[in-house]
Parts: structure tokens; sequence; C-alpha cells
């Protein structure tokens, strides 16, 4: 594949920066960047940015979360929104284009995918997800690494027979907010056993801004050497502290071509607080302010990835639109600089 090169001049020698020259990016504003939300944001709201995506040509949407809504309120429309994008008129002749996934970190929400499945609402795709740091696995899932093992190698072929595929999740692979810093070999190793148990592709999660830049080249480069298929790996990086795009940037110099982002850059781990009554959510240990979102911008991403050649086959305008729409939904001034500044111009006229 040709690769775009950027050419740097030093001391008279020409150096070049490689990338892919394209790229596939899905975005997970509804379930990952609204769970952050400290209001209930309505499901007619919900399903209109699931549309405006789609209809920008994304090609995979995570749209919610089958969990026990008890916890987390925010999924309490689950049905209801999974069920609303299959009889959306507004995509109707895109939707059998999109892959369509719902988390299910438990059996029952897993069985819930299942049996919505074989009723014709259910999702395309489900999300599991193991940590390599053992204190943070059991506080996401209530279950110990084995005991998580054992479930996965037991329900990724049943949701395989319902026709779902079933992502396998990595996290804490750049540090711990329990245990501190980890080996990221170790990520290496549990990739290799989603994929030896069925997986159908892996995300690779920055859970809470804890990567730098060099560690993200480092572990990409690790992984496409163990593991040479890019297709089958899903780059997920946090901004917490402001790395976000330079961690994107180190992820694409190591040859990573599949990205996930939200709008506005919101998102990051349930809110223990939902329209004035406190949850469970995932407890204080690693909750931010509402105000300090956590996953890179899909708006800044792709306006940065066009500047840069990189071929996402994405209607960027209208992603700035359903950007600034999303603002007004939540109510607050969100992480996108590309709303506020827009796209460079490509011409004397301004036009992009």
């Amino acid at each position: 594949m040709n690769k775009p090169v950027v050419k740097v001049f030093n001391s008279g020698k020409v150096k070049s920066m490689n990338y892919p020259e394209k790229v596939t990016i899905g975005d997970i504003t509804v379930r990952d960047g609204f769970q952050h939300e400290e209001k209930f944001i309505p499901t007619e709201a919900k399903l209109w940015v699931a549309e405006q995506l789609i209809l920008s040509g994304f090609k995979h949407i995570e749209l919610t979360n089958l969990g026990n809504p008890k916890g987390m309120p925010q999924f309490r429309d689950a049905d209801a929104l999974l069920k609303g994008i299959r009889k959306s008129k507004a995509v109707a002749h895109l939707i059998g284009g999109v892959s369509i996934t719902a988390v299910t970190i438990r059996e029952k929400a897993i069985e819930r995918a299942i049996e919505a499945r074989k009723e014709g609402w259910g999702p395309d795709r489900i999300l599991l997800m193991v940590s390599t740091s053992e204190s943070h696995h059991k506080k996401n899932s209530g279950l110990s690494l084995d005991e998580y093992w054992k479930m996965a190698e037991k329900y990724i072929p049943l949701a395989h027979d319902a026709g779902i595929k079933v992502n396998g999740t990595v996290s804490t692979i750049w540090g711990c907010p329990i245990e501190g810093p980890t080996k990221m070999e170790k990520a290496i190793d549990f990739t290799k056993r989603w994929l030896d148990i069925g997986a159908n592709d892996v995300e690779h999660a920055d859970h809470d801004g804890s990567a730098s830049p060099d560690r993200v080249y480092r572990y990409f480069s690790m992984l496409l050497d163990s593991i040479p298929n890019p297709e089958k790996h899903i780059v997920h990086l946090h901004t917490t502290r402001g790395w976000g795009l330079a961690n994107v940037l180190a992820a694409l110099q190591a040859g990573m071509t599949n990205y996930e982002s939200t709008l506005g850059g919101i998102g990051g781990q349930p809110a223990n607080f939902v329209d004035g009554v406190p949850v469970a959510g995932t407890g204080s240990y690693y909750y931010k302010d509402p105000g300090i979102t956590g996953l890179v911008t899909t708006e800044d991403m792709v306006v940065m990835m066009d500047e840069m050649g990189i071929q996402t086959n994405l209607d960027i305008d209208r992603i700035l639109e359903t950007g600034a729409m999303t603002e007004r939904i939540v109510g607050r001034r969100l992480r996108s600089e590309s709303i506020k500044n827009g796209r460079i111009p490509k011409s004397l006229s301004g036009k992009a």
C-alpha cells in the first residue's frame, strides 16, 4: 500500500514520515460518549446523532450498552434505541452496510443481545472486555480474569451462532488507575488469546489517558510485528491529558489503520450521578469531573487526517455540523477545536 510522505529537510537530508493512505474510523459517541453525561440524553437525541453519523459515512457505530441500567441509567433506553435505528427512515438505505455495536460485559447482557438479534433488531456486533490489570478487571466486570476468559470462551460461539460478531477489548495497556504501571507485552498476549478463542477483532484501549506517544508507537509496532493484520485491530485513545491527537499520529506512524472516537471528545467512564441521583457507575476510582472529557475528538481527528492526505471516506462538513449540534444536546462547550475554528480553507474563496 502506498503511503503519503511528508518531507523534512535537515542539513540537506530528506526524511519521510510514513503513515497509511487510508483509514477506517468508527464513532462511539452514542454509547461511550453519552455514558459520561450527568443528565439523561433523550432517546430521540441519541437516535438523531446516530443517524447523522451514518449519513456522514461511518460504517461502525457503537450505539448502547445492554448491561443492567440500574448502575448505568444512561442506557435504560437500549432496546428502544436498537429498534429505532433499525426502523429509521433517514438511514434505511444505508443501515444494511453499517455495523451496530452494543457493549455486553457480562452473561445476561450477551444473552439479551442474542435474543434481540433473533427477534430482528439486535446488534450486529457485541463488545467484551478484559484489563491487563487484575484489580481493574475485577472492578469493571465483577469477575477474575480466569473466570472472565472462561465466560468468553463459552459465549463467543453462541454469539456467532446468532449471527453476531464479537469484539474483544484489551484495557489498561499503558497503565492502571488502581495498580499503576502495566506491561504492554501482557496486552499482546491477551490480544492473541482473544483471536484464538474466536473474537472477530480486538480493541486496544487507553481507558483514561495514561498513554504517551512514544509508548503508543512502541506498543502498536510490537502488535503489528506479532499479529500483522491491522484490520483486526482498533485504536481507542483518550485525550484526558491533551495527548489524544499526538497519540493518533504515533499510531498512524506505527501502521494502524482502524480508529474510533467521539464527537467533542466526550466520554470516558459511566457517570456515577445522573439526573440528580447518585448511581453505581464505575465508582470514584477514576471518574473524572463531568467537564473533563475523555476520548479523542472525532471532528479534530478527521480534519487532521484530511490535511495529511489520509482518506477516511467521511463527510467532514456534516461531521462538524453534527458535532456543533451535539454541544447543544449536552448543553456545554466541548473539546473540538475544529467546530470552533473550522477546516483549513483550500482556496482563496475560503471553500474547504
